[in-house]
């Protein structure tokens, strides 16, 4: 992403409800998955709001590709940093309980060998928690700034993720109740004038506090089963013992 981005991100990503949801459903799924996860890596770690909350709970580290993010990291004294690209997860063979990777794999040029290096750095029974954003259909300016490779069907992260020898255990489609509106956001996106920019409408604080009871809501039906649609895909996938 760009420097902008990054620092929108920053200003926005411990209140803003699509942060706080994505966060807690990665969360509530890595509980459900891999409870007492001892050594988790956050791949694609931001500005570090999902890492804080990983490293009151264990062990875990966060790699992150632009120097920028990882200066955000510090500021919220956090540790285990590291400037690096996913294609190229710097961790030993079989040595993390849990991987957690939101919204980073649509940067990445080469998919395929940052899930190989992902599945590699897992040890047996280690778990993987994937978000990413769904459907090519949805491609506009949002994507543009913020430097995406693509989007996703369920069927093309499950072809991804069992091509490197994971075991899918959770799939689904997420922010399921508001995708007309994404959808319609996304369209209008399409025709508006000047340089491409990350559409975070603004919402009032009752409002955001609502939208973040509605993806809990959600939370606990993707838990339980799968959702048909969406404007993410959600995944958990465990290497085989």
């Amino acid at each position: 992403m760009n420097v902008d981005e990054y620092q929108k991100m920053r200003q926005a990503e411990d209140h803003y409800w699509w942060f706080v949801s994505r966060r807690r459903l990665a969360l509530a799924l890595l509980d459900r998955f891999a409870p007492g996860a001892k050594r988790v890596l956050d791949v694609g770690s931001g500005t570090g709001a999902l890492l804080n909350e990983l490293q009151k709970r264990s062990w875990a580290a966060g790699l992150d590709y632009s120097p920028l993010a990882v200066k955000f990291c510090q500021e919220r004294n956090l540790t285990n940093l590291m400037v690096g690209n996913a294609e190229r997860v710097p961790v030993g063979p079989g040595t993390l309980d849990a991987v957690v990777s939101l919204d980073t794999l649509e940067h990445v040029a080469d998919h395929e060998r940052a899930v190989e290096g992902i599945a590699r750095s897992l040890m047996p029974g280690g778990v993987l928690v994937l978000n990413v954003p769904a459907f090519r259909w949805l491609w506009g300016p949002h994507d543009v700034a913020l430097m995406h490779h693509r989007r996703y069907t369920k069927r093309e992260v499950k072809r991804l993720v069992e091509g490197h020898g994971l075991k899918l255990e959770k799939l689904s489609y997420s922010v399921f109740l508001l995708f007309p509106i994404v959808i319609l956001i996304r369209f209008l996106d399409k025709f508006r004038w000047g340089p491409a920019k990350v559409s975070l409408p603004k919402v009032s604080g009752p409002s955001n506090r609502f939208l973040v009871k509605l993806q809990d809501m959600e939370a606990r039906w993707i838990i339980a089963g799968s959702l048909p649609w969406g404007s993410s895909v959600i995944a958990v996938a465990r290497k085989p013992v």
